[in-house]
């Protein structure tokens, strides 16, 4: 079908010409249409800021300007002089027998993932929450899978920030590993959370160079291992990126190119709160979604990360008034005599291995590990206990403590977290360094369960409808301080039959609503990564029991980001934006 035929007869040519401009609505989509300097320009009627009436506008020397927020248009071609408004379509027109005939649906200049992928783009670049917002809507919409628009955030936070993997991708590798427990608009949501804090980490920042591979495929895995760690020991990055790029271009696979990381990650205590590792694991995570071709272009985004971290050894807490770095390098001087002594052993946890590793004496939390290597406790299986331990520190937060502890608890669990989905994927014996650190951070947090905040007694209405408890936890998040009965209402759902799947759905909603922080995001998806491994109700209920108090603590926020995708979906729907504030009717 020729253009021609989609036209339709719209205003006569004299009218326009006398009014300057019109205001119409064809097939369903809100038209301006404006007579300047002897052309006729056709353009949508929402302003892409925020949807004020374009019809409102001025227009001289060939400028369309919004009177609202003064975003400012070339007429005839739509594209904007102020990126954060975002470029406003335009439409072919033609004049006939004195009318003027527009078509509303014209073609688009290029397929509808082409052009959102080069908007999210621009809008990443030039950190434009709107932007971003419309371009992750626009390319779910457009067919575009999960993966794929990850890759592109991967891609771009790996090569535009110069230190590096940081907050931004976390978070994006978060929000996609927690895509499944979402409904379909709250995916969107996910990704543009994700996305916005990409763009938010790179913002200002030049982009990384990368350094080359050795020009040979001669060195056996081991010595690049060991090279890389030597690197890292002295803070050599460049050097660390070589090796690291060597291994990459020399085939290693995914579980020895994480166990090279990982080993550097725990040759000393519990690197920058524990971040360095848990971006391990998150790029690992990310290439899992996005494939493993993309490891040469993400892998090295961590080497300066891990050269440069804070080592807890250097802290006081680690060597005040118990001086717990030398007392674990005992322990890992003889770790592989332990590794061997159970080598033919299969463990399984006592019933009380969990109060035991919340113990107030750290040498009691270290012989219960070492024994549990003796008798046979592989790296994931210790890895598994620490981190439901590091769990329950948070379900039983004390809230007399100062908001700032929060993190205190969280960087624990979440480097819990990090070693052992790093054990599930290498089962690499290097790991049990980063099992005994967790588990010293645990205990280094006990004055943070002083006294414990209980957990949820059950519920004594079980035949209530869970949906009540549900409502109340939502309920929660829209007042401070409600972090006790938040937990509450969590387990309560559960303890009266609610469904697992529609608390973890429920929750993922909050969180996206919100202007959480890097913190938030983690706690939310490690609680349901470590939900998804659990059989036991009694622990699932405590894993969900501490995100849904952990959000407690931390919400409500202002919702601005929420604002922004509200408005970028109601754009994208087409729908109204602009309210007359004397009426209180819709202008268009």
């Amino acid at each position: 079908m020729s253009s021609t035929d989609r036209f339709r007869e719209v205003v006569p040519v004299a009218e326009l010409e006398r009014e300057g401009r019109v205001q119409t609505t064809v097939d369903g989509r809100s038209l301006a249409l404006f007579h300047h300097e002897g052309e006729v320009r056709v353009v949508d009627n929402r302003c892409p800021h925020m949807g004020f009436p374009l019809s409102e506008g001025s227009v001289e020397d060939g400028v369309l300007t919004c009177h609202w927020h003064h975003a400012r248009f070339e007429l005839s071609c739509g594209d904007t002089f102020d990126p954060w408004a975002d470029d406003v379509r335009t439409f072919p027109v033609e004049v006939r027998d004195g009318s003027v005939y527009v078509d509303p649906h014209p073609e688009p200049d290029d397929p509808p993932a082409e052009h959102w992928a080069a908007r999210l783009e621009d809008g990443m670049e030039q950190n434009l929450r709107l932007v971003v917002a419309k371009s992750a809507i626009g390319l779910v919409d457009a067919g575009v899978s999960a993966d794929e628009i990850t890759e592109q955030g991967v891609r771009f936070g790996a090569r535009y920030r110069e230190s590096g993997w940081g907050p931004g991708l976390t978070i994006l590798a978060a929000m996609r590993n927690v895509l499944p427990d979402l409904g379909d608009e709250d995916c969107k949501r996910a990704l543009y959370q994700g996305l916005v804090h990409v763009g938010d980490d790179c913002a200002g920042e030049p982009p990384r160079f990368d350094q080359e591979p050795f020009d040979t495929d001669d060195v056996p895995f081991a010595r690049l291992k060991g090279w890389f760690r030597e690197n890292v020991e002295v803070r050599d990055s460049d050097g660390a990126e070589r090796v690291l790029r060597t291994a990459i271009e020399n085939g290693a696979d995914d579980a020895r190119l994480a166990e090279m990381l990982a080993a550097a990650a725990t040759d000393h205590r519990y690197l920058d709160t524990g971040h360095t590792l848990d971006f391990v694991n998150k790029a690992c995570e990310a290439l899992d979604r996005i494939g493993w071709e993309h490891a040469e272009a993400v892998l090295p985004s961590l080497v300066d990360g891990l050269a440069t971290a804070t080592r807890a050894e250097e802290t006081s807490s680690w060597r005040q008034p118990v001086d717990l770095a030398a007392t674990l390098e005992e322990t890992f001087a003889d770790l592989d005599s332990l590794v061997a002594e159970g080598s033919e052993s299969h463990w399984s946890p006592p019933d009380d291995f969990t109060e035991t590793l919340l113990s107030e004496d750290p040498d009691v939390v270290i012989s219960a590990l070492e024994d549990a290597i003796r008798a046979g406790a592989s790296v994931e299986e210790l890895a598994s206990e620490v981190a439901f331990a590091a769990a329950t520190r948070v379900a039983r937060f004390a809230t007399v403590n100062e908001f700032s502890d929060w993190n205190t608890v969280h960087h624990t669990f979440t480097y819990a977290n990090a070693v052992h989905q790093l054990a599930r994927r290498t089962g690499s014996t290097d790991l049990y360094r980063g099992v005994f650190d967790a588990a010293v951070n645990v205990y280094l947090d006990r004055f943070l369960n002083t006294p414990p905040a209980p957990l949820p007694d059950p519920a004594s209405d079980r035949d209530a409808d869970p949906e009540t408890h549900l409502d109340a936890l939502l309920g929660t998040f829209d007042a401070e301080g409600e972090v006790n009965e938040a937990g509450a209402r969590a387990a309560h759902f559960l303890d009266c039959g609610g469904d697992v799947a529609v608390l973890r759905e429920r929750l993922g909603e909050a969180l996206l609503r919100e202007d959480a922080d890097f913190h938030t995001y983690q706690a939310l998806e490690a609680g349901f990564a470590q939900a998804d491994l659990r059989e036991d109700p009694e622990q699932v209920r405590t894993l969900l029991v501490a995100v849904a108090r952990y959000l407690g603590a931390h919400f409500p926020t202002r919702r601005e980001r929420e604002q922004t995708f509200t408005i970028a979906a109601r754009l994208q729907r087409g729908e109204k934006l602009h309210v007359d504030g004397g009426g209180g009717g819709e202008t268009e």
